[in-house]
């Protein structure tokens, strides 16, 4: 009895510790984007918590390690948000960091796990949602081009992007930001 006891309070404290922080590959694919999109090194990672009420209300669930402030020498640098999208039969991870005042600075592709559709990791594709912001919404093509042999991917990324900045609205009224 004591050590099923014990088991069922481990499982807990084990899950805890072991998604404290971004995994070490990730963390450095992160911190390399920052520092070319923000041209600075030495930021400060710090992770947004949603509450479970305000959550309910998004359109994108923000969890552990998927929205971070940028901090540098205690001043807010920009936002950066972590996540994943379907492809046409698994998921990618892609990261898009703000700037202090919450419009795209860049986005990337992080992991793409498909044979085909790698091509909306371009940076000539990726520019299309700089300097866009939560006022803008994007239609899959109209204001984002499509892409032949990537439409899935390219159709999930604007979606995943439109989300996201319908998040930030919600986040933005409940001042989170």
């Amino acid at each position: 009895m004591k050590k099923i006891f014990l088991f069922l309070i481990a499982i807990p404290i084990l899950v805890g510790f072991t998604s404290v922080e971004l995994s070490k590959s990730l963390n450095k694919k992160v911190r390399k984007e920052i520092k070319i999109a923000f041209e600075m090194e030495g930021i400060l990672l710090e992770d947004i918590l949603i509450d479970t009420i305000t959550n309910s209300k998004l359109k994108t669930k923000i969890g552990k390690d998927d929205l971070f402030k940028i901090i540098k020498n205690d001043e807010l640098i920009g936002y950066a948000y972590l996540g994943t999208a379907p492809s046409k039969t698994d998921e990618f991870d892609f990261l898009v960091l703000f700037d202090s005042d919450l419009i795209i600075k860049k986005s990337k592709l992080l992991a793409y796990r498909e044979d085909y559709g790698a091509e909306i990791g371009s940076k000539r594709w990726l520019k299309q949602f700089i300097g866009k912001d939560f006022n803008d919404t994007f239609t899959y093509g109209n204001e984002i081009v499509p892409i032949a042999g990537a439409t899935i991917s390219a159709r999930s990324m604007t979606i995943a992007i439109n989300n996201l900045l319908q998040t930030f609205t919600i986040l933005q009224q409940e001042n989170i930001f």
